[in-house]
C-alpha cells in the first residue's frame, strides 16, 4: 500500500490556497507549497487512521495467505521507537518494501525494560499504561521516519534531481503491530479500557492469552493457570467491543492458548447442561472418586459418569489438570477462540518443531478449516540444539552411523562444519517457510531480538573498548560499518529530525531562522562523496 503522497500534496496546497484567499493579507506568511509539503510528510494524524490502514493491511495479508501459503508474514519485537524505526527503515533499505513485515510488541519486553518498577519479570507486574505508550511512541517514530525521508527528497527535488516519482509513489514506514495485551490486566471491563488505549494507540491487532490475570507467567515458564473458556471469550467480546466502539471494524484478535505447559486452574466453572463448555472443562480435571462418606469437612465435589468424584485441589487451592490433557486443551481452546470471535490463534510450545504444531494446527483445521497460527520463534528455545536433536534423530532412523556425535553434547562447537549441522542449520532457515506451509503459520514473529542484540553488541564493544583497542573499537566496529552500510543514523543529527526543522524553521521565520545546519555542523564530515554516494545508493527505495 502506497502512501500516495503527491495526491495528499496536492490536496494540502489548493487547501491552503483557498483560506489564503478567504483571511487575506493576515496569512501573507503562509506559504501553500510548504504547507502542503508537511501533511505530506505526516499523513497519520491519529493513532486510529494508523489502527485503520494497518487493519485493512493484515485482513489482504491474512486472504492472500489463505490462497498461497508461502505468504505468510514476519516481524520482530521491539522495545523502544527508535528500534522499530530503524528496523523499518532497514526493511526498506535492504527489501524495498515493508510488505509483509509487521512489528510485534512483547509484554515480556515491556515488563523487563519500560517499567517504572525497574526490570521485572513477565508477570503482568508492570503499568498497563506502558503498553499504549509504547505503542504511541512507535510510530512516532515511524511517522517520524516517513518526515525525514520525504523531506530529504523534497530537499533534492528543490536541487532539481528528478525524484518527483519517488515521492508521489514513496511507501509509508507505517506497518501493523501486533500487540501483547498480556492475560488483560484484571477483569473483562479492564482488557476492555486498555485494549481502547492500546487501539487509539495505533494498534490494529491485540494479543490475549488464557492465563489468569493476576497469576501470569511467561509462556516458557512454569506455574501457568489457565481461565475456563467462558472467562477468555468475555475478555475477546471485550477487545472486539473496544474495536467497534472506535471505528476499527477489521480490528484483530490474536488469542493465544497456554495450556500447553498449563497444568492448573484456579476455577472450576458451572456446567449448565451435559456436554456443554463448562463441562468439556472440567473433564480435563484431575479428580479421584470417593464415597460420601469419605468427603472431608468442606471439600469440593463433583458428579462424574455416575459417580462421586473429588477434584484434585492443591494447598494453594488451585486445580490441576489430567496428565496428559495438554494437546486436547489446546485443540478445544483453539477451536473455542475461532468460534467466538477471534481471528488467529497462538500456541505456545516447548520446542520449535514444526510436526508438533502442525499435529494440533491440523485437528483445530478439521473444525475450522481456515484456522491460522501466529508462532513465536522464541528465544527461549535453544534452537541449535533442538534442530540438531531433530537432525540426529532423522540420521538416526536412515541408518546413519553416528558414533561420531555425543548425542549428550551436541551445541559443542566441534560439530558446527559436520554433516549434523548442515542438516539441522537448514532446518532452522527453512522452519519459517516449512511452518508456513505444513502448521498453518501465517504470522513468524521473534519476541525479543533487540533484547537479545543489544546485550551482544555492548558485550563486544565493551570488551575491545575498555580494552586495548579504545576508541578503535567503536570506529571500526561501528561507524564504519554504518558508513559503509549506508545505516541512517550514520547522521545521527540528521535521524533526529535536525535537517527536517531547519526546513521548518525556514517556513515559519524565512531568513530569519537560526539553523542548526551549517558550515559547522560536524555531520558535513559525512557529506564528502564517497559516503553521499554510498548513503543515497543504500536508503534509495524504488517505488
Amino acid at each position: 500500500m502506497k502512501n500516495l503522497a503527491q495526491g495528499n500534496y496536492q490536496s494540502a496546497l489548493q487547501t491552503v490556497r483557498n483560506l489564503k484567499k478567504k483571511y487575506g493579507e493576515t496569512w501573507n506568511a503562509v506559504n501553500p507549497e510548504s504547507s502542503a509539503r508537511m501533511v505530506a510528510q505526516n499523513r497519520f494524524k491519529t493513532g486510529l487512521d494508523i489502527a485503520k490502514y494497518t487493519a485493512a493491511i493484515m485482513r489482504k495479508d491474512m486472504a492472500e495467505y489463505d490462497a498461497d501459503s508461502s505468504q505468510f508474514t514476519k516481524s520482530l519485537g521491539c522495545w523502544h521507537g527508535f528500534v522499530a524505526q530503524q528496523k523499518m527503515i532497514a526493511v526498506k533499505k535492504h527489501h524495498k518494501t515493508t510488505d509483509k513485515k509487521y512489528l510485534y510488541l512483547s509484554g515480556w519486553m515491556v515488563a523487563a525494560l519500560r517499567s517504572e518498577f525497574g526490570p521485572l519479570p513477565d508477570q503482568s507486574m508492570h503499568e498497563k499504561t506502558s503498553v499504549p505508550s509504547l505503542i504511541k511512541e512507535i510510530y512516532d517514530f515511524l511517522r517520524q521516519a516517513d518526515a525525514v525521508a520525504l523531506n530529504d527528497l523534497f530537499r533534492r527535488l528543490e536541487k532539481g534531481e528528478d525524484v518527483q516519482d519517488q515521492i508521489d509513489n514513496f511507501e509509508t514506514h507505517i506497518v501493523p503491530i501486533i500487540a501483547d495485551i498480556d492475560a488483560g490486566f484484571g477483569n473483562e471491563e479492564a482488557t476492555y479500557l486498555l485494549s481502547k488505549k492500546m487501539i487509539q494507540a495505533g494498534a490494529c491487532a491485540i494479543q490475549i492469552e488464557n492465563q489468569v490475570s493476576d497469576a501470569k507467567q511467561c509462556g516458557h515458564q512454569d506455574g501457568k493457570v489457565t481461565v475456563p473458556h467462558e472467562d477468555f471469550i468475555a475478555k475477546l467480546n471485550a477487545v472486539r467491543y473496544a474495536f467497534l466502539e472506535l471505528g476499527i471494524d477489521d480490528g484483530v484478535i490474536v488469542a493465544r492458548t497456554d495450556s500447553e505447559g498449563a497444568g492448573l486452574t484456579q476455577k472450576l466453572p458451572v456446567s449448565q447442561e451435559p456436554g456443554d463448555l463448562a463441562s468439556k472443562y472440567l473433564a480435563f480435571v484431575e479428580a479421584e472418586e470417593i464415597a460420601i462418606t469419605d468427603a472431608k469437612e468442606d471439600d469440593v465435589l463433583l458428579k462424574r459418569d455416575g459417580k462421586l468424584v473429588r477434584p484434585v485441589r492443591l494447598s494453594n487451592g488451585l486445580y490441576r489438570f489430567k496428565d496428559g490433557s495438554n494437546i486436547d486443551r489446546v485443540v478445544l481452546d483453539c477451536i473455542t477462540s475461532l468460534q467466538n470471535g477471534a481471528d488467529l490463534l497462538w500456541i505456545e510450545t516447548p520446542t520449535p518443531n514444526v510436526k508438533q504444531i502442525a499435529h494440533m494446527v491440523n485437528r483445530v483445521k478439521e473444525v475450522v478449516p481456515n484456522a491460522k497460527l501466529v508462532y513465536n520463534n522464541s528465544p527461549s528455545f535453544n534452537w541449535t540444539l533442538n534442530f540438531r536433536d531433530q537432525a540426529y534423530e532423522e540420521m538416526l532412523e536412515e541408518g546413519e552411523n553416528m558414533t561420531a556425535y555425543d548425542r549428550n553434547n551436541l551445541m559443542d562447537a566441534q560439530y558446527d562444519d559436520t554433516e549434523l549441522s548442515f542438516r539441522a542449520d537448514e532446518k532452522i532457515r527453512t522452519f519459517q517457510m516449512d511452518g508456513a506451509k505444513e502448521a498453518g503459520i501465517f504470522h513468524h514473529l521473534i519476541t525479543l531480538p533487540t533484547y537479545h542484540t543489544t546485550a551482544l553488541h555492548m558485550n563486544d564493544l565493551t570488551e575491545e573498548y575498555f580494552g586495548e583497542q579504545g576508541m578503535l573499537a567503536y570506529v571500526k566496529g561501528v561507524q564504519r560499518q554504518e558508513i559503509r552500510k549506508g545505516v541512517s543514523c550514520v547522521k545521527h543529527q540528521r535521524m533526529a529530525g535536525s535537517d527536517l526543522g531547519d526546513d521548518h524553521k525556514t517556513f515559519f521565520a524565512g531568513e530569519k531562522a537560526l539553523k542548526a545546519g551549517g558550515a559547522k555542523n560536524t555531520s558535513n564530515q559525512f557529506d564528502n562523496a564517497e559516503v553521499k554516494q554510498i548513503t543515497e545508493e543504500k536508503l534509495s527505495v524504488p517505488a
